[in-house]
């Protein structure tokens, strides 16, 4: 078995590993609630931010045709070279335009960037029919007339977004039709753009998806497939989402959604952009931040261990002198527990082994049965009425011998039931044991008290012959001032008074059994003439 101070410093590192160990499961499962809310709100803010610069990057660009095709240049088409050189112009400046073109009003390409399909036919194509009445913006599709003819350093399949729009004459009559291609990777350029800044703190994907589900914007082997995902349905115009989905790879991912909502005239080609992160990436600083709780928890664990160990001794050394002193005084080596000074409890157990010890060697000089426990009260270690009918007798030879008398006191506790009621047995026990000390401090040499039951108790005081009446009531008034001091339970504070009838021996009866029968009558007329008092026999015979 371990020491008390063993025992205490391990208690301590338990209870705050256990702690830590438990704030670290809050605060992480908290910290991951919020990481989650965060992250998720981060996301469906850029997933917006992505489709409104999608929309206004559209919407831009075809104002600007719409600009462009309102030139004389093109409303009046007397010179195609000099239409041709604006072409390249606008091309070179603006390089997301894949290819633009002019058309006569039969579809035949007159002039384009770098002459590219000049003298070709676009009339079947949708760039060139949706564009004779109205501008016209296509969504994404793969090159056709273009593929080859275009340069494509990568290799992949090119992609297109068409912008056309027609020309008038002066009259309102239709001329032809300004027709552009504008690269797809410029979609690209604008995730790369937003996603840099966010890519520093988290790893992040997006994705952009066509009206009918297809992914037309992701990582290459996704491109082209059809993404189904709850939150897909719930997503609106001008409100973005965030939701933990579950991904066809099987994986949970946070992810935000924003619908394109068009800008301005622009009213958008129905696109859905996402942005997604791995669950177990969101709540990576989560993990980490209890993983470091914890750690902190066991150094102080550690640390607090050290210090209740140290404590520990500190505050058991008195128990281990008191230990001490008890083998030292069994072996006959001392004659007392020494008086110990410290906190109040190790004061009041010091105080306590000390008047047990000197009770004990008083009573087994003057009676002899204090050495059988059975002579004791146990809750109060006084001793009981087996004890106090051998000690009488005793007390009486002493006293004849030496011409002394004996004080006879009953005592009744005054306020004892309420203080069970109210607060227990376990109160009362502890108030009958104070009492029980406080009447101990009372006595002098060869006197005793015992407890007769319940809050009753018997005190029995050798006093000298000439003086018994005032000596007996000096003892009485200070008993009676000890057990008035309020008695400390832990978080209450008590009173219990007593009132005490008392009779001398051989003065009021040379009965020694009348004598206490005397003494049980004063206790009767005290508990009735105000309790808190003592009455005397003899003093009221006067």
């Amino acid at each position: 078995m371990g020491s008390l101070r063993s025992r205490f410093a391990l208690l301590i590192a338990l209870l705050v590993a256990g702690l830590s160990w438990m704030l670290g499961s809050l605060i992480g499962q908290d910290a991951s609630q919020r990481i989650r809310d965060e992250v998720g709100r981060d996301l469906a803010e850029v997933s917006f931010m992505m489709v409104d610069r999608l929309d206004r990057d559209m919407q831009n660009r075809a104002a600007m045709l719409q600009v462009i095709g309102k030139l004389r240049a093109l409303s009046q088409p007397d010179d195609i070279t000099e239409i041709r050189v604006l072409l390249d112009r606008l091309q070179t400046e603006f390089p997301s335009i894949a290819w633009i073109g002019y058309t006569d009003v039969k579809g035949t390409v007159l002039a384009s960037s770098d002459g590219v399909l000049e003298g070709a036919s676009i009339a079947q194509r949708p760039v060139f029919l949706q564009a004779q009445k109205q501008v016209f913006i296509g969504d994404v599709h793969e090159a056709v007339l273009l593929a080859k003819l275009l340069p494509n350093p990568t290799g992949e399949a090119m992609k297109f977004v068409d912008i056309s729009l027609p020309v008038f004459a002066a009259d309102g009559s239709l001329v032809g039709v300004l027709a552009s291609h504008l690269s797809w990777s410029w979609a690209d350029e604008v995730r790369l753009a937003i996603l840099e800044p966010i890519q520093k703190r988290r790893n992040v994907e997006f994705f952009v998806i066509g009206q009918d589900r297809t992914v037309l914007l992701a990582p290459k082997e996704m491109i082209g497939q059809r993404l189904h995902l709850p939150a897909l349905n719930e997503v609106t115009q001008g409100k973005d989402l965030w939701a933990v989905q579950e991904w066809p790879d099987g994986k949970q991912y946070l992810t935000g959604l924003a619908l394109s909502q068009g800008h301005m005239d622009y009213k958008g080609l129905g696109w859905t952009v996402i942005a997604r992160q791995q669950l177990d990436e969101a709540y990576a600083p989560a993990r980490e931040t209890r993983r470091y709780i914890l750690l902190w928890g066991i150094g102080l664990a550690v640390l607090f261990a050290l210090v209740g160990w140290l404590l520990a001794g500190y505050f058991t050394r008195p128990l281990r002198q008191i230990a001490e002193a008890a083998d030292r005084l069994s072996a006959g080596e001392i004659s007392m527990i020494p008086a110990l000074k410290g906190t109040r409890e190790i004061e009041t157990l010091s105080d306590s082994i000390r008047h047990l010890v000197d009770s004990l060697t008083r009573h087994q000089t003057a009676l002899g049965v204090m050495e059988n426990l059975a002579h004791h009260d146990a809750l109060t270690g006084l001793p009981n009425r087996v004890a106090l009918e051998s000690y009488l007798p005793r007390a009486q030879q002493r006293s004849q011998a030496n011409s002394n008398c004996l004080a006879l006191f009953y005592l009744d506790l005054d306020g004892f039931k309420p203080i069970n009621d109210q607060f227990g047995h376990a109160a009362g026990d502890l108030v009958l044991r104070e009492v029980a000390i406080r009447l101990r401090g009372c006595l002098r040499e060869g006197d005793l008290v015992a407890r007769l039951g319940g809050d009753e108790f018997l005190m029995v005081l050798q006093v000298p012959g000439g003086e018994a009446l005032a000596q007996a009531q000096l003892v009485a008034e200070r008993t009676l001032g000890a057990l008035n001091a309020p008695i400390d339970l832990g978080n209450h504070q008590v009173k219990v008074g007593c009132s005490i009838g008392g009779a001398l021996w051989p003065l009021d009866t040379s009965n020694l059994s009348e004598a206490l029968e005397l003494a049980d009558r004063a206790l009767y007329r005290a508990k009735h003439t105000g309790k808190h008092c003592a009455v005397f026999h003899a003093a009221s015979k006067r």
